[in-house]
């Protein structure tokens, strides 16, 4: 089947994973009411469509914590990456780079951050978990530092996680090592049990010759899973802000009091994100609530935004409503899983070519210049009706 869309690459991706890793990617927090409607609610957005405006050909990039990049986008943090084919974050990270785009490294990263480095020299940054074994916390911290990562990018919305009921009824949550029931689930993906087996037994890089990380990738992710500290405040923020050199951004913020506290502690940026649905069922979705944060901290601090994005469209909205730029995830994701840095790219490229039409429907030169027209170019239709699920 050709890809057409992010959503035919969601499919590839289904065919190909045990379903136990596509139920990881796929799935979210309890009834996934807030996954589904982070990707519907950018429906509540019209776009405006001018003609005969005499356009010259479109400028995507923006200006980001500084830098120039060529597309308003980043590969975000996404678990386990490394499962869904083999050096799985090094391939992204590539796809990034060829793009202009910064990759972030999850937490729970297969490769570390030293691998990834010795495999390309783009902007990296690095997602941290605040976690009660601080010794550990800062050797993750230095080995970033190390790494020349341009912006550390903390997670604090998962304080508690959420219940994600596809990861228990998968045994996602519970199996710490291969059992005959998992066994039996994934060779009924030989292709990519036989590709996983070829690259060797994963673990999470950064962890893996930590005391008590001793198993394997399921239960070296369960132990650092439950490290996570739900006791930390802004305080163990501002700390955290003193201790980092370069770029802070702190992700999960959702209220405007939030965002006014990050921007009060010393970040340089935060990301609008409900963590793509997987905690808080009933949140609102991202882009919901983008506009009041962009008004209340956008001119102290770079405000970006996740969750929901499979479009062209979602990422021009986002631009218009003031995010400086968007974090992929799931969509991405899909693109590795079904066909590796090929596929990255695929998701990329797709995303760009619709940006770029968008754009020149709209009568609209310049991606950078989306936020400052944004009363000429985009209308909230709040008699809309959505529609929920993935969009096609």
């Amino acid at each position: 089947m050709t890809q057409a869309n992010v959503a035919d690459w969601r499919e590839a991706a289904r065919d190909r994973l045990p379903r136990i890793l596509f139920d990881y990617i796929d799935g979210a927090a309890f009834s996934e009411t807030t996954a589904a409607t982070n990707v519907a609610d950018f429906d509540l957005w019209q776009l405006e469509q001018r003609v005969l405006t005499g356009l010259t050909p479109r400028d995507l990039g923006v200006t980001l914590f500084g830098k120039r990049r060529s597309l308003p986008m980043i590969l975000g943090p996404v678990g386990f990456s490394g499962l869904f084919a083999p050096h799985g974050e090094v391939l992204a990270a590539r796809a990034a780079h060829a793009a202009g785009m910064p990759f972030c490294l999850s937490n729970f990263g297969i490769v570390t951050l030293e691998e990834l480095r010795s495999e390309t020299d783009g902007d990296l940054w690095f997602q941290l978990y605040l976690i009660r074994e601080r010794e550990l916390m800062e050797r993750f911290i230095t080995r970033a530092e190390r790494a020349s990562v341009e912006a550390l990018c903390v997670t604090v919305d998962c304080a508690v996680g959420g219940v994600r009921e596809r990861d228990i009824r998968s045994g996602f949550r519970t199996i710490r090592r291969l059992t005959p029931r998992l066994a039996l689930a994934v060779m009924g993906r030989p292709r990519w049990c036989f590709d996983l087996l070829r690259a060797g037994i994963p673990r999470i890089g950064h962890v893996s010759d930590w005391p008590g990380f001793e198993g394997g990738v399921l239960d070296q992710a369960a132990n650092l899973g439950g490290l996570v500290d739900p006791g930390v405040s802004w305080e163990d923020v501002k700390r955290l802000r003193d201790r980092w050199p370069r770029k802070l951004i702190i992700k999960g913020i959702l209220h405007r009091e939030d965002a006014e506290m990050a921007a009060a502690v010393g970040a340089d940026g935060l990301i609008v994100s409900n963590h793509g649905g997987r905690e808080l069922d009933g949140a609102p979705s991202s882009i919901s609530a983008l506009p009041e944060i962009v008004a209340a901290v956008g001119h102290k601090i770079e405000v970006l935004m996740d969750g929901g994005v499979r479009r062209g469209t979602h990422v021009v909205k986002a631009l218009a409503l003031g995010a400086r730029g968007v974090l992929l995830g799931r969509a991405y994701a899909y693109g590795l899983a079904a066909a590796g840095e090929r596929g990255v790219s695929s998701v990329i490229d797709m995303l760009a070519t619709e940006i770029d039409v968008t754009l020149s429907l709209m009568g609209v030169t310049r991606a950078a210049e989306l936020a400052t027209r944004r009363e000429q170019l985009i209308r909230y239709r709040p008699a809309a009706s959505a529609s929920s699920g993935e969009v096609r």
